[in-house]
């Protein structure tokens, strides 16, 4: 039998649900360091030499650009040789650039551990790859939304303890003080399976029904991702600058908190969500981008703590709806495609969009000031909205798109 019949056969697993919650809190300890220190890139640079934070949009995206570059790679290598292993490999890259990012004395050295950061990490592509090789279906669209859980807790928590912590050490010397936490991770998947080494499950239908076409294609899951994290991740490295803009002599922990609120709405409300939106994701994705252009837009004029939390709260929606449904539209494509492939070049279309909008956000906020990123987001999210409207129906075409 080829290797691509295989992934067409239905795949019954014993990869059961603490496997899966094993998965996510792995990724929820490797990505704290990882997904929290980021937003404070506007502080640690002064540190480096850059005494305006002028490279922290660009800096903000460098773990990003190397990460898409080797994430479809990294993905084939799983399906070849072992997706545990891969993971494995990507948690112990991490803790290797966290080390030296903590340690680095200048902007250079710090740059060349973020660049070794996106190459030898990879964790959420791997982690993605490795539950695709035991579930689908509706189970592998919510394990990959607990997936997405486990980085909405990370963007929710780690702010929030980095800025508390910021007063007795620096967010630049936290990088090698969290490096403990993909090494913790990378001990705790060690006792986890490996997929494909599964037992085989007892019998396998001799013939079966031919396989719906997806709800969008491959193509359109692709662009659909790009758009989605284009439009929320722009607003992410100047957002620190916009509270202190807006609202002055702001705390650390103060900026945490609402940086971290749409995720904290994504973890309140994505399991629910998930339930709604799992058979009607092309209405889920929709609303999704019209709720984050609205919360986006909503930034811009908002010039008070109460208005600020009305807005981010509203962007928490478009969040949810657009991670929720792309996660179903992800797992309806992985039906008969190898895992690792797939959803490495999910992901390589995933960094691709914030590496755009990280190039986007710095060029906005230095001409037209901390506002500019977010007002770019939500016309990008208004532009994809009205493209949505006008996707192709795959289910009606199904000879053409099957392949």
């Amino acid at each position: 039998m080829s290797a691509e019949a295989a992934w067409r056969l239905p795949r019954p697993s014993p990869f059961g649900r603490g496997h899966v919650h094993a998965v996510a809190a792995c990724y929820f300890v490797a990505s704290f360091a990882a997904l929290g220190l980021p937003p404070y890139l506007t502080e640690i640079l002064p540190e480096l030499g850059d005494r305006s934070a002028r490279w922290a949009g660009v800096l903000y995206v460098v773990p990003t650009v190397f990460g898409a570059l080797g994430a479809p790679l990294w993905g084939r290598i799983a399906d070849r040789y072992g997706r545990k292993r891969l993971l494995l490999r990507a948690q112990l890259g991490l803790a290797v650039a966290f080390l030296l990012a903590g340690w680095a004395d200048s902007l250079a050295t710090f740059t060349v551990a973020l660049i070794l950061q996106g190459i030898l990490g990879g964790t959420f592509a791997a982690s993605n790859g490795y539950l695709g090789a035991a579930l689908e279906g509706p189970a592998l669209s919510k394990a990959l939304t607990l997936m997405q859980g486990s980085a909405r807790a990370a963007l929710v928590v780690a702010p929030i303890v980095v800025g508390a912590l910021s007063g007795w050490l620096s967010p630049h010397r936290q990088y090698a003080l969290l490096a403990v936490l993909p090494l913790t991770a990378a001990l705790l998947l060690a006792a986890l399976p490996e997929p494909s080494e599964e037992p085989a499950p007892e019998s396998i239908p001799e013939t079966t029904a031919p396989s719906a076409a997806p709800v969008v294609s491959l193509r359109t899951l692709y662009a659909l991702e790009f758009a989605f994290v284009f439009s929320t991740v722009i607003s992410f490295p100047y957002l620190i600058s916009l509270v202190e803009d807006r609202l002055p002599c702001t705390s650390a922990t103060l900026s945490g908190v609402l940086f971290a609120l749409p995720h904290l709405v994504y973890l309140v409300s994505a399991l629910a969500v998930h339930s709604v939106v799992r058979d009607r994701p092309r209405t889920g994705i929709v609303l999704g981008f019209a709720f984050i252009a609205l919360g986006l837009a909503g930034h811009g004029v908002a010039d008070s703590l109460t208005a600020l939390i009305a807005v981010r709260l509203v962007l928490g929606v478009g969040l949810t709806l657009g991670l929720v449904s792309l996660s179903v539209l992800a797992a309806d494509c992985a039906k008969g495609r190898a895992p690792g492939g797939m959803f490495g070049a999910l992901e390589f279309f995933s960094k691709a969009g914030a590496v755009a909008a990280g190039l986007a956000a710095a060029a906005g906020s230095a001409r037209f000031g901390p506002a500019a990123p977010v007002l770019t987001g939500s016309g990008a999210a208004a532009l994809t909205v009205l493209a949505s409207l006008f996707l192709p129906n795959p289910r009606s075409h199904h000879a053409r798109w099957s392949r």
